[in-house]
């Protein structure tokens, strides 16, 4: 396990793409401590903000600290594990293809963005547009899944194409705002406009309501399978909320009817 512990005290953030198994597996700790970060409008080497034990030949690393201003860990990784014991900066696991990223602490803006697979699991909070695609993009995330125990901010699944978003807490406004397709699972209260401008998809409320968009009708009330398999699964990867909620009877409305009309919003 290669173990990168931060040891600097910079308002400028860090951009460090590098940390990612992909960028570091084989490579000496003498080696990925020469690795080039941007700081600013500057080059610096990763060695400079952090110190560099261990190896990365089993694709395991380990963050210690508080990296909440530093920003792209992850970015694009396919496979390996990261766990962070700290908060952690913007763009965590942003386009990220495969492989786990697991943080106990908080995360900043865009976890998630674009990722197309692998697992990431927040067990703090999370800022603005997880899972979401960056501005002028057509989709956001597109695979994988992203669990956030804590709150979360607002258009948390914009433009969602596919994939798994679960949010323990609050959200902000416009959760699954202009949602593709894939499912969104929340725990806590959401923000305002809940669901607008989706096309396709699934918006699981699990024990709580809010008021929906006076462009969703009332379709019916069920008992579907396929919730009890999301929620095993969410179990299965120690989603706290998730192991103590059980689902029960479920009110089913459909929309957003400005746009496709053929997503679900799902008050459990």
């Amino acid at each position: 396990m290669l173990t990168l512990t931060y040891r600097a005290d910079h308002k400028i953030p860090v951009e460090a793409e590098v940390i990612a198994p992909d960028h570091l597996l084989g490579k000496s700790s003498a080696d990925i401590a020469k690795l080039s970060v941007q700081h600013g409008n500057a080059q610096a080497a990763l060695g400079e903000f952090f110190d560099v034990s261990g190896d990365a030949s089993d694709a395991e690393i380990r963050i210690d600290g508080d990296c909440s201003r530093v920003k792209w860990i992850g970015a694009g990784m396919t496979m390996g594990r990261i766990r962070i014991h700290g908060n952690i900066g913007m763009h965590l696991g942003s386009e990220m293809k495969g492989g786990l990223i697991e943080v106990d602490g908080d995360a900043a803006d865009w976890v998630g963005a674009e990722m197309r697979g692998g697992r990431i699991h927040i067990r703090g909070n999370a800022g603005h547009l997880v899972g979401a695609g960056y501005r002028g993009s057509r989709l956001g995330m597109r695979g994988g899944a992203i669990l956030v125990e804590g709150k979360a901010g607002s258009e948390i699944a914009s433009t969602m194409r596919r994939g798994l978003v679960a949010i323990g807490g609050e959200t902000g406004d416009f959760p699954g705002v202009g949602l593709i397709a894939g499912s969104v699972f929340l725990f806590g209260t959401p923000g305002l406009r809940t669901a607008a401008g989706m096309k396709r998809g699934t918006i699981a409320l699990c024990g709580v309501e809010t008021s929906l968009l006076p462009t969703f009708r009332f379709d019916c009330v069920y008992r579907p399978t396929f919730l009890h398999l999301y929620l095993r699964q969410l179990a299965a990867w120690n989603f706290g909320p998730a192991l103590k909620f059980e689902p029960g009877l479920v009110r089913r409305y459909r929309g957003d009817l400005v746009a496709l009309g053929k997503g679900e919003v799902l008050m459990l």
